[in-house]
């Protein structure tokens, strides 16, 4: 059993495609990938973290992409999870729902909340903060002040290779889009 990190799917968001520079021609070869990535990542018995923004609004049909993507599921809410949330049995697809949760994968302490904070629980203690929301924006000034934080890490699809990843890759992919950006 693994434990993954997600964010920022927007499954059914059409101008999430232009405003994040993703590499898809429509929205349903984006949810396409999507699924796949996902599904191709982590099995029946693994955890999901997933920190918010999962789908846009409506416009999908959030209980059927639940029951296709695999694993154990947990949701940090997001600010667009709002609308779908009404229309679909938590209890159902989710372990747990929260805004903030704090956990440990049996090595690391970790803050799980969709915004990036400036500060959490045990910080001083090497804890780290597993964040969202920002997708691959590096223009806000926050994202400068982010880049010197390694303990803070971005969980969105748009540096994690559109998919879920385990804490290792997380570190990993996190260091690389620090370092791509001048």
């Amino acid at each position: 059993m693994l434990i993954y990190f997600t964010a920022d799917q927007h499954f059914g968001h059409a101008n999430i495609i232009k405003h994040c520079t993703r590499p898809f021609d429509s929205v349903e070869e984006m949810n396409e990938y999507l699924l796949a990535q996902w599904n191709n990542s982590v099995g029946a018995s693994d955890t999901v973290y997933i920190l918010g923004d999962l789908f846009f609004r409506n416009v999908v049909s959030a209980d059927e992409y639940l029951s296709g993507l695999h694993g154990k599921k947990h949701l940090i809410k997001g600010n667009h999870d709002k609308d779908w949330m009404k229309k679909v049995d938590l209890d159902k697809h989710f372990i747990s729902v929260s805004s903030l949760l704090e956990i440990s994968d049996g090595s690391h302490k970790i803050t799980l909340c969709h915004y990036p904070m400036m500060t959490w629980n045990g910080i001083a203690k090497g804890s780290y903060h597993i964040y969202a929301h920002i997708h691959n924006n590096t223009d806000a000034a926050y994202f400068q002040l982010l880049k010197t934080m390694p303990n803070a890490l971005n969980a969105g699809v748009d540096i994690n290779h559109f998919r879920p990843v385990t804490f290792a890759e997380l570190v990993k992919n996190n260091q690389e889009f620090k370092d791509s950006v001048i």
